[in-house]
């Protein structure tokens, strides 16, 4: 029996207007919490202003990323193993390489079975931003010291975004955060909670200790990219301008010059640089 196409593009439609015919569902992804800027996913004080923000209507939320229910129509798929792939695939080619066909070609799966456990590629990366977050989470009970507590902290921020440069490129997306990007700024505020009693204090400190380590951790990958004397090439090269060489020659670059005849590129120690931050902040606030 064959098929009615008035019937199937229903009243009122045009025989032969396939648009109308068939249309394929589409879902639009909500997400409750409003949209900011950061170069860094899992900074303290990108975790507490996403918080704070206000969510939108209950109607317009999609469901939980954090509470749903795992499903479990393929046992041999999990959440954990589609995150473990992607975080994977990030560090082996980029954030740009991640998708959900790619994700689920590297599981040997449908992009479909993905489904079954994200709504969309929104939620995949909240939950790689929440699995890198668990690495900076110190364990067991931090330092006493509000010093050393903060010391251990950046270290281990810094640590993960060497491990996983892709993190620098997920500046500017709208992002919910997870159960261990919280515990993270719980740590971090608790550091700074040792020094002062005064909340925005605390919030002031540990920003400007994230602003340091962000900072310095891109100026860090961006030189390994280079490859090894990969900066040194590179300041040979502008040295070699006709312009510049010129400013050098002529004397208009006296603080400059010095620097280029040396071989000095840069700070290269993180931990000198943090005392530094470190010791004007204490010389605010004092020890308590």
């Amino acid at each position: 029996m064959g098929v009615d196409p008035l019937r199937v593009a229903g009243p009122g439609t045009r025989c032969g207007d396939h648009r109308t015919a068939f249309r394929t569902p589409y879902r639009p992804h909500a997400t409750p919490y409003p949209r900011i800027r950061t170069a860094y996913r899992y900074a303290v004080s990108r975790t507490i202003n996403v918080v704070a923000g206000n969510p939108r209507s209950q109607r317009e939320q999609p469901r939980d990323l954090w509470t749903s229910p795992k499903s479990g129509r393929r046992p041999k798929l999990t959440r954990e193993a589609i995150v473990e792939a992607a975080i994977k695939l990030a560090d082996a080619e980029g954030l740009e390489a991640v998708s959900i066909r790619r994700v689920a070609a590297e599981l040997g799966v449908r992009a479909m079975s993905l489904y079954s456990h994200i709504d969309a590629k929104e939620d995949l990366l909240d939950l790689m931003y929440d699995e890198i977050a668990k690495e900076v989470l110190v364990e067991g009970e931090p330092p006493d010291d509000w010093r050393e507590a903060m010391i251990e902290i950046a270290r281990r921020e810094r640590d993960a975004g060497l491990r996983h440069p892709w993190v620098f490129g997920l500046a500017g997306r709208a992002s919910r955060v997870g159960p261990n990007g919280l515990r993270h700024a719980e740590q971090s505020l608790a550091a700074a909670a040792r020094l002062t009693d005064d909340p925005e204090a605390r919030l002031a400190i540990i920003t400007a200790v994230d602003y340091y380590m962000l900072g310095f951790t891109v100026r860090e990958q961006h030189v390994r990219d280079l490859g090894e004397n990969g900066l040194q090439r590179a300041y040979t090269s502008m040295l070699e301008q006709t312009y510049i060489r010129s400013l050098v020659e002529r004397g208009e670059l006296p603080h400059l010059k010095p620097l280029f005849e040396s071989g000095l590129y840069g700070q290269s120690d993180f931990e000198r640089g943090l005392k530094w931050l470190l010791d004007g902040i204490e010389n605010e606030y004092g020890q308590k």
